[in-house]
């Protein structure tokens, strides 16, 4: 499990193997700027910022909200509980995947902050050596059969688990320098039990995912051969 620290409006959460070393300031993108220590930031809906700090590479990532009501209320959620906090269940959930053996970046800390009613939050989690997502890789070229029997074995692992990512998309399914597939963010999945419903439609997101990159990109190394590939060696090795 992991360790809980309660300090007065914050509660963090942590890594067994950091709990001597955390500290709030971990959250704070200018605290590490500020000593040289920021490696990258990813741009997106909202910056994930890589920073080293000893033997570690982290990935701090704010939450914020998507859709009409982010412009509203952009990082404000309602606060019922720690528990019920979209940090705790994403970052419970990453402790149990990795419990599981599945691949995941290992969850380094998280933080919850509330104010009244209201509560904003943060994670760190591990970066992935050398990561490269799906569609970095189709915009320079085409993945090989290995590479998509690698995506396939890895997506059925975790719906055999019973693990629902409420976004899989070709950018959150990384591979390392080494080859290994990971997938990243879980924010708002959970475990569920085996079904072929919910893992139909988790598959049917990442197809939408792979068509709509490639209406995005000029060139994109894709084809529904490879598509058919990947879903046949997914299927094969489905236990429901």
């Amino acid at each position: 499990m992991f360790e809980t620290q309660h300090l007065q409006s914050t509660t963090l959460l942590c890594h067994p193997a950091y709990k001597d070393e955390l500290t709030p300031q971990w959250f704070d993108a200018n605290y590490w700027q500020q000593q040289d220590k920021i490696v990258g930031a990813k741009k997106g809906r909202a910056t994930a910022w890589f920073f080293k700090h000893q033997q570690l590479t982290g990935v701090l990532r704010h939450y914020w909200r998507g859709g009409l009501i982010g412009k509203l209320l952009s990082d404000q959620y309602l606060y019922f509980g720690l528990k019920q906090t979209r940090v705790y269940k994403e970052f419970a959930l990453m402790m149990r995947l990795l419990e599981l053996g599945l691949n995941v970046p290992t969850p380094i800390a998280a933080k919850v902050t509330t104010r009244g009613l209201i509560y904003r939050g943060d994670i760190i989690t591990e970066a992935v050596t050398g990561a490269k997502s799906v569609l970095d890789i189709l915009v320079t070229r085409p993945l090989s059969q290995s590479e998509l029997k690698a995506i396939a074995v890895t997506l059925s692992e975790f719906h055999n688990h019973g693990v629902y990512h409420a976004d899989l998309n070709i950018n959150n399914i990384l591979f390392d320098d080494t080859g290994k597939v990971f997938i990243i963010d879980f924010d708002r999945g959970e475990i569920k039990q085996p079904h072929a419903s919910w893992q139909t439609e988790n598959i049917k997101r990442l197809a939408r995912s792979f068509a709509k990159e490639q209406g995005r990109n000029e060139v994109m190394h894709w084809q529904q051969s490879d598509w058919q590939s990947l879903v046949c060696d997914y299927q094969a090795l489905l236990k429901t």
